[in-house]
């Protein structure tokens, strides 16, 4: 007995109709790598990086749409949002895994046709820490010369960040949340706050009547969790392929990616960890 063929009786006329490579827009997803050196391994660091933009640019769908959820007290979608969050993060941490086997002299030979770009200009990379909460206006400097990009990166750093909402959202259970975390400057990296990690504490101490608030925090544990663990993959690639040479473009390579790994985004969530 021999197996039908799948493809018998089956019309291919989508002159009519749109195919997958019209819907996916393939023509200009594929266009988009223009290697400058013509060294084999440069197809590879552009794919690396063009795909972590795209898997960034989902992220920042998820959590707009999650705070968004928060703010309205529906936590079940946010929950859903958050957690596909987590499985983009570990795709862009396998991706490091990937781009590590290239040797510095791969590198080395197309390094110089990189010119001043750089992964630090990388403005979806900002508006997520933005978005959960590590504001630094002067960062901004960097997209002056991209005017979609300062608005973009701009309306973030002006917005309540997602760990912001979670607050709000704690307050308005009756948690005794200090009102110069409520209403500040939210332009402003957030600090730790002994009175916001005493709210935290009674959520995680009453986990079963808090259970939404206290999966809420677990979520975001989560997402810190894995997002560093993708700056130390970044770090540990970075000093794998160029050692502690300055990266292009003129960051301090894996002196920055060193100092990123000691900023916490949800530092209550952390340190209650040491008092329970």
């Amino acid at each position: 007995m021999t197996d039908k063929d799948p493809y018998e009786g089956v019309t291919w006329d989508l002159s009519k109709s749109l195919s997958y490579g019209q819907y996916l827009q393939l023509d200009k997803v594929l266009g988009a790598q223009a290697p400058q050196s013509g060294e084999h391994d440069e197809l590879l660091f552009i794919v690396i990086h063009q795909s972590s933009e795209l898997w960034m640019k989902l992220c920042l769908h998820e959590l707009a749409a999650a705070r968004d959820q928060i703010r309205a007290d529906d936590l079940e979608p946010a929950f859903k949002m958050l957690s596909r969050v987590g499985r983009i993060q570990t795709q862009m941490i396998q991706a490091w895994e990937i781009l590590a086997t290239m040797t510095p002299f791969d590198y080395s030979r197309f390094r110089e046709a990189l010119g001043t770009s750089s992964g630090f200009q990388s403005h979806q990379y900002r508006q997520i820490e933005f978005m959960l909460g590590a504001k630094n206006g002067r960062t901004l400097d960097v997209h002056r010369s991209d005017p979609a990009a300062l608005s973009a990166l701009e309306t973030s750093l002006a917005e309540p960040s997602l760990y912001d909402e979670a607050l709000a959202l704690l307050a308005r259970r009756g948690f005794e949340i200090p009102a110069d975390r409520l209403e500040r400057d939210f332009t402003q990296a957030y600090a730790a706050s002994a009175g916001v990690e005493a709210a935290w504490l009674k959520v995680y101490r009453d986990a079963e009547a808090n259970w939404d608030l206290y999966e809420l925090g677990e979520k975001l544990v989560d997402i810190e969790y894995r997002l560093q663990q993708w700056r130390f993959a970044h770090m540990k690639t970075v000093e794998r392929i160029i050692g502690f040479k300055r990266g292009t473009g003129g960051s301090a390579g894996v002196a920055y990616l060193v100092k990123a790994l000691e900023r916490p985004f949800f530092p209550e969530l952390l340190s209650l960890r040491t008092v329970i």
